[in-house]
């Protein structure tokens, strides 16, 4: 069927380093993945958008601030707001909490060090679109690389995100690596379509480098990417 590998954009920002790695991964797990620049202020024809991991803009700012009024983030917002799935990881969140997309902000790490390791997560939301391969209490081990991955939100909205099945992703208990609060590794928006986290699912989708836990995130973004192009044809 035409729309068996349902096609996901993936933007290139300057200074985006993880593009190349989550083209390939979206492939592995059976997308059509195409590349989608900064500059571009439309998007071509799509069932996801993932915005990925890097240095965007070389960081200045702060993190994903320069990113965030590019052409290409008005054209993703849109996207967002009609419905369409948006996937961050790590500086894709950064992007995407700096574009209002998702709650919350990202600080620098407590350590004040950057942290490149695998990491531990428990899936936590019950009904996100990103995890459907996952059940809530999955362990899942997925590598980090960050210098600004401390998720940080105040009390209220923090509460706000657990009534609302907002929180997607924790650290186990223990061993959170950058002082989120709450052990946060990832958030979705209130109606579920736009997901971001710190960790690299890209980087954990062969065994071969340690684990594919990172195939359930993109695999279930992939299935939920398809099921909307299927939807959209039969109207």
């Amino acid at each position: 069927m035409a729309d068996s590998r349902p096609r996901i954009g993936v933007l290139t920002f300057p200074g985006s380093n993880d593009d190349t790695d989550a083209l390939l991964a979206l492939d592995r797990v059976g997308a059509e993945a195409v590349g989608v620049w900064h500059q571009d202020d439309a998007l071509p024809e799509l069932a996801g958008v993932l915005v990925p991991g890097g240095f965007s803009y070389g960081d200045y700012l702060r993190c994903g601030a320069i990113a965030r009024v590019a052409p290409v983030m008005e054209a993703v917002t849109r996207f967002a707001e009609s419905g369409g799935l948006v996937l961050g990881i790590c500086n894709g969140f950064q992007i995407l909490c700096e574009s209002g997309l998702l709650p919350g902000a990202l600080r620098r790490n407590d350590s004040l060090r950057f942290v490149c390791r695998d990491a531990t997560l428990v899936v936590a939301a019950a009904s996100s679109p990103f995890l459907s391969r996952c059940s809530p209490g999955d362990p899942l081990i997925i590598p980090i690389k960050h210098g600004e991955g401390a998720y940080f939100a105040p009390p209220e909205l923090v509460d706000e995100l657990e009534r609302h099945d907002q929180i997607a992703l924790r650290y186990e208990a223990g061993a959170n690596p950058n002082g989120s609060i709450g052990d946060i590794a990832g958030v979705s928006n209130r109606a579920g379509n736009v997901m971001g986290l710190m960790p690299h699912p890209e980087h954990a989708v062969n065994p071969l480098t340690g684990s594919d836990d990172g195939a359930l995130v993109l695999g279930s973004f992939v299935d939920a990417a398809r099921s909307s192009t299927l939807l959209a044809v039969r109207g």
